[in-house]
């Protein structure tokens, strides 16, 4: 096993999100090697919420692009290496049979061109699908500027595809990077992922983008993601906090705040499982999301004239509404009603209410708790900050 190309490349995908929700469907039938088990480093989870380990590796870290934030830019003067085919199917099963990894998250620079790198990835799928017979999770990165017929048989052989969007819109763009162009690189590729993807019902598709490198607003990063839900079957879209790299252009512009990071997560998790939209989410004057509190708590601090909700007649929508209570919650509250009428918050808490968040929003038979006179004080923000901690 090379561990000296391992280490290299290994070291250059950190910066790739994997930790998502995987298909849990085998890609062939009858397989001899990936049937993922629960035991292994958290790295991706089943359906059935399965823990798998992933080897997350480059093809290779030879690049021709000029992103501003990335270690493997083509101006970066760092060692280059990368494996073949052969090689870097050979090194996974070594490491399967050792019971290190259960499944692959494989992604590229481009070496010489998108499809040629492409390629090579696709190859090394193929290898461990057909020689090898590994049935288990495959992740591939899909390189900008793919040709469509490699989207194709990548989403054939994948699990899971992803290709990386970094930035929220073409403007953006152009802060990290002079050789990527948005619609032929990026947009395209996307809209043949979405095209190709019906075909492939077992194999679902994600993306990423850099939070504070091409001076972006939330609102902007919001906009792009809920976009990516409506028009192209994304699963998850994965925020990651800039981090400046030396000897990159970008190396003394200022990290991003991870709970920046954070806050896109919780207004993504909104419009993903709240049933929340764009609109109903706050920004500040220059577009962004407040550090201080969390996106829920800001919707019901800006929208007074919907609260208090009466916690026995409210639905679904309305419950999800309340700060304290998710999407479990909610259901167990109407499945509990339905027997049985609340009549305290400790009964609230049993229902897995955080009862803390959500008591100055909410009624129990028509009885109010908490202080309620942060719905009359001109900064509500920082009196209901103090109030809940």
């Amino acid at each position: 096993m090379d561990i000296e190309k391992l280490a290299v490349l290994g070291g250059a995908a950190r910066y790739d999100i994997c930790a998502s929700s995987s298909s849990g469907a085998s890609k062939i039938k009858n397989p001899l090697l990936g049937s993922p088990a629960a035991s292994g480093i958290c790295h991706s989870y089943t359906p059935d919420g399965r823990c798998v380990s992933l080897l997350k590796v480059l093809m290779t870290n030879e690049c021709q692009q000029d992103c501003a934030y990335c270690t493997n830019r083509v101006q970066r003067d760092v060692r280059r290496t990368g494996f073949s085919p052969e090689e870097l199917s050979k090194v996974f099963v070594e490491l399967y049979k050792r019971n290190y990894v259960e499944g692959l998250f494989l992604s590229s620079g481009i070496r010489h061109s998108p499809a040629r790198s492409m390629e090579e990835m696709i190859k090394t799928a193929e290898i461990l699908r057909s020689r090898y017979r590994f049935g288990g999770y495959i992740h591939l990165k899909i390189l900008p500027g793919s040709p469509s017929h490699l989207i194709s048989e990548a989403v054939k052989h994948a699990n899971r595809v992803s290709l990386n969007l970094e930035v929220p819109n073409e403007e953006r763009l152009a802060f990290v990077s002079k050789t990527k162009k948005y619609k032929e690189d990026l947009l395209s590729s996307l809209n043949n992922i979405t095209r190709t993807l019906p075909e492939h019902p077992g194999t679902t598709q994600t993306t990423q983008f850099v939070v504070g490198a091409a001076r972006e607003s939330d609102s902007e990063t919001l906009a792009a993601t809920s976009a990516l839900y409506i028009r192209h079957r994304v699963k998850r879209v994965y925020f990651s906090a800039f981090q400046p790299i030396a000897g990159t252009p970008l190396e003394t512009l200022p990290p991003a705040p991870l709970k920046r990071e954070n806050r896109l997560y919780q207004a993504d998790f909104l419009m993903r499982l709240y049933d929340f939209t764009l609109k109903d989410l706050v920004f500040d004057d220059s577009g962004n999301l407040d550090l201080d509190l969390d996106p829920k708590l800001m919707f019901a601090i800006k929208n007074p004239q919907l609260f208090p909700i009466e916690i026995n007649s409210a639905g679904i929508k309305q419950l999800l509404r309340i700060p304290g209570i998710g999407p479990k919650s909610a259901r167990k509250i109407v499945s509990t009603r339905r027997q049985f009428r609340f009549s305290s918050l400790e009964e609230l808490k049993n229902a897995g209410v955080v009862v803390k968040r959500a008591a100055p929003f909410l009624t129990v038979n028509g009885k109010r708790f908490g202080d309620t006179t942060w719905l009359m004080n001109p900064q509500p923000s920082k009196f209901i900050q103090l109030s809940l901690w």
